[in-house]
């Protein structure tokens, strides 16, 4: 008989109860106690759900207090030495101070967990001394079965994953390290057997990367080792996001289990199975409901993948379970009661998906008779929507074809341009920016809130926000800024704001995902064709210019980052969608020029977190990626200056598609890893314009004058002083006034310095 399994579940809430409870504890509105006992609330309250939705493996210790790679680091002890740690149980103080920063430390590095949206805490290994400070797992397994009679199944972060995922060590001593960690998990999973635990997923994720014969070789280590020390645990050794290197390599670990997706690396890891078999030793877990995506399954397609499954694996021993995590999905459906029942119909969310992981183990082991009504269910939501008018637009298609056929391409060469450019706008060395958003205060949220509800009308809301704009206007020039921006008062996110303005996007109610620590997002669904329908940031961006001399940037969100970070359709290939979203947007940039808007931010933070995990994939997408930001960008003036915006990304492995997109100024994410990001200068040239993130805004405190210039003299060592731009690593969204102001009064002060040095 198959059993039914999820590999986590969304910290968040239905509510958002987890952030909420967070961010009082850090304003010191909830003590340590309260804050323990709430979170154990919405803990229960999700294991407890995932056994009336008739889940048998139920995951424990998936849950966390922020991330759950920083805790597997404060498991092991693993503090990096400026938080002063002293050894024991690593106290919250710390554990959220190495997540977010102290008044008197840096905060660790942040960066997307594979390619999702998810962000974890990179460990920092370089000095650390581990040694098991609490057995986390065994505290979740205990409370799930002393609290609810629940035989979980703890989660770990497995020892080649996490030691590929830190920093801080050379890659010299990978051996050495996995002979430091592997007595610790072995101490752990003795623990955890002791205490009779049936089942423990161990996630190599790292797995479905590129992995050479040594790290088989680690992989052979570890597993045989964690065999021979608990040969009465059950280990599922699990991958997720792709189809597996190696498989024949992989299937032949010492483990008990083997997860596979199902759904990402369907095709790779279907015919895996069918050339090599599955080990008639281990258990399968069948990753086939998807994981990161928001619609609902055709049950039928999906029961057959488990019947070809079945002819490699018997029922007994497949565990049916979602393709990874449902942490990157919201919770639950039931709150969408304005979405039109059409595609309400076609949505399935974590709680929903418990539900069909349940009906098909049914359907798996009782055959497709038992679960009937349901396949026919399922098939007729999928195709009502994927035969809707929304989706069938017959003149988005059409034009996206003809331009698609295009090479998009800028005018003049930037050499050129660049002079064109500085003629009219005679900006300073080193001119100094912000990357476009600015404090987002309680006024603020209250004043949008009370223009949604219908208690403001659209002018006083809109008078609101140019009172807004007046205020950061008039504090930018008296910072000393060179290049201004609006503010973005008016938008509560980067890509929400443009899907509520542009054709084929709707908008959910309660579709919260944890994209950091307490930071949670909603992403937008993009259910049909893309279009573009009227101006969007016209009105704010041109009352901003009007109200000074110096130039205001036009701030858009670029078409790659719009979709990585919506839900997108999963009919028509990720590149149509992204030509689609480039060709409305176009739109809008053209109608920014025409209103006299000589600077335009298209921001693309999320290239790099789309590209695909398999190298034989990445010059593909790359090459779409690009062509769809020029797609945007090309047909401006040679003397509007096209600025974007990325995140923090393995420079090296890009520079030749990030310098293709052909953008005049590109400023990057880097404080919190601007050594990496200078060394891959050093190694590699970037001929256009080009801004370093001097400090970090992810954290509260205040960086000096003396910090900021540091960051600019390493970054001077290795970029061309005529082509290089200061500012903040990202938008100010979420800081405060006080700290904005202080933040960037600092950092023009350090330019002054620079240009005193480079006069």
């Amino acid at each position: 008989m198959a059993q039914s399994s999820i590999l986590g579940y969304p910290r968040i809430g239905a509510d958002r109860e987890w952030k909420k409870a967070l961010e009082a504890f850090w304003a010191g509105k909830l003590v340590e106690a309260e804050f323990q006992a709430k979170l154990q609330e919405i803990r229960l309250t999700h294991l407890q759900k995932q056994k009336d939705k008739g889940i048998d493996l139920i995951p424990v210790n998936d849950f966390s207090y922020y991330d759950h790679v920083l805790d597997t680091a404060t498991m092991f002890g693993i503090v990096p030495k400026r938080f002063e740690y002293n050894g024991g149980e690593v106290p919250l103080s710390v554990y959220y101070g190495i997540a977010r920063g102290t008044k008197d430390a840096a905060a660790s590095e942040m960066t997307k967990w594979f390619n999702t949206n998810y962000h974890y805490i990179v460990p920092e290994l370089d000095g650390a001394n581990p040694t098991v400070t609490e057995n986390k797992p065994l505290k979740a397994y205990r409370e799930a079965k002393e609290k609810l009679g629940i035989d979980g199944k703890p989660v770990l972060v497995g020892p080649l994953t996490f030691l590929k995922l830190s920093k801080g060590y050379d890659k010299a001593e990978t051996d050495a390290w996995l002979d430091r960690l592997i007595p610790l998990y072995v101490q752990v999973l003795r623990e955890l057997a002791l205490e009779g635990v049936r089942w423990v997923q161990i996630d190599e994720p790292i797995v479905v990367t590129k992995i050479d014969n040594d790290d088989v070789r680690r992989l052979k280590s570890i597993y045989e080792t964690f065999a021979a020390a608990v040969p009465q645990l059950n280990i599922l050794l699990q991958t997720y996001f792709e189809s597996v290197e190696r498989y024949a390599d992989i299937v032949a670990l010492p483990v008990k289990g083997i997860g596979l997706d199902f759904v990402h690396g369907l095709e790779a890891n279907l015919s895996a199975v069918r050339e090599h078999g599955f080990p008639a030793d281990k258990v399968l877990g069948a990753g086939v409901i998807d994981g990161r995506g928001i619609w609902r399954a055709s049950l039928g397609e999906k029961l057959g993948v488990l019947e070809q499954l079945g002819q490699s694996v018997s029922s007994d021993r497949l565990i049916v379970q979602s393709s990874c995590s449902l942490l990157h999905v919201p919770v639950t459906v039931v709150g969408e009661t304005k979405l039109a029942s059409e595609l309400k119909g076609a949505l399935a969310f974590a709680d929903e998906k418990l539900e069909e992981i349940a009906l098909l183990t049914k359907g798996a082991t009782e055959g497709r008779a038992a679960i009937a009504s349901e396949l026919e269910s399922s098939e007729r939501a999928v195709q009502a929507l994927r035969q809707s008018a929304e989706r069938n637009r017959a003149d988005v298609q059409q034009a996206v074809a003809k331009l698609g056929a295009q090479e998009p391409v800028r005018g003049r060469p930037f050499s050129e341009r660049r002079v064109a450019q500085q003629d009219k706008w005679q900006l300073p060395i080193f001119p100094t920016t912000t990357i476009g958003s600015f404090p987002q205060s309680a006024e603020v949220r209250k004043a949008r809130q009370l223009w949604r509800k219908g208690e403001w009308d659209g002018e006083r809301y809109a008078a609101f926000i140019r009172e807004q704009i007046d205020l950061w206007i008039k504090l930018q020039e008296e910072i000393g800024l060179d290049v201004l921006v609006h503010g973005e008062f008016e938008r509560t996110d980067m890509v929400e704001f443009f899907g509520e303005k542009l054709a084929g996007f709707v908008f959910t109610r309660n579709g919260w995902v944890q994209s950091y620590g307490s930071r949670c997002v909603k992403p937008p669904v993009i259910y049909g064709d893309v279009a573009f329908e009227q101006a969007m940031t016209v009105e704010e961006t041109k009352y901003a210019q009007s109200q000074t001399a110096r130039p205001v940037k036009g701030m858009l969100t670029g078409p790659i980052t719009i979709m990585n970070w919506s839900f997108v359709r999963d009919d028509i290939p990720r590149e149509q969608i992204a030509y689609q979203l480039a060709y409305a947007l176009r739109q809008e940039v053209e109608a920014l020029e025409q209103a006299g808007i000589g600077m335009i931010q298209v921001d693309e933070p999320a290239v790099r977190e789309g590209l695909p995990l398999k190298e034989k994939d990445q010059a593909n997408y790359l090459a779409w990626a690009v062509k769809a930001f020029r797609m945007t960008t090309c047909t401006v003036k040679d003397e509007t200056q096209v600025h974007t915006h990325m995140c923090y990304c393995e420079f090296h492995d890009m520079i030749d598609s990030i310098e293709a997109m052909d953008a005049d100024v590109i400023s990057i994410e880097t404080s919190r890893s601007h050594g990496e990001l200078i060394h891959s200068f050093e190694e590699n040239t970037y001929k256009l314009g080009i801004g370093l993130g001097v400090y970090d805004i992810h954290s509260p405190r205040v960086p000096g004058v003396e910090e900021m210039s540091g960051m600019i003299d390493r970054a001077l060592r290795v970029l061309d002083p005529q082509l290089f731009w200061i500012n903040p690593d990202c938008g100010l969204k979420t800081r405060g006034q006080e700290e904005t102001v202080a933040s960037l009064r600092n950092m023009v002060e350090a330019t002054r310095i620079a240009r005193a040095k480079h006069a």
